[in-house]
């Protein structure tokens, strides 16, 4: 799946995944290739990419559709 993590000054990562582990607002959930589409706020945490890299958020969004993961964060 192709993801893309921004926060209002750059771009964070971009690129193709396996899996994304998030910190949701209710609680932590994992999205993988062809998962059903959802829109969730996130909560502070660790945004982990493929089980490896570690992105360390407060409070943003992700919406997850055919294939397309775009988180939003705050700064």
């Amino acid at each position: 799946m192709k993801v893309v993590v921004l926060n209002p000054r750059e771009e964070i990562f971009a690129g193709e995944a396996k899996s994304v582990f998030l910190p949701g607002d209710m609680s932590e959930f994992e999205i993988l290739d062809h998962h059903a589409p959802i829109i969730s706020l996130l909560k502070g945490g660790n945004i982990v990419i493929d089980w490896e890299r570690k992105i360390p958020i407060t409070r943003g969004i992700v919406k997850f559709d055919r294939d397309e993961c775009m988180i939003l964060l705050e700064e």
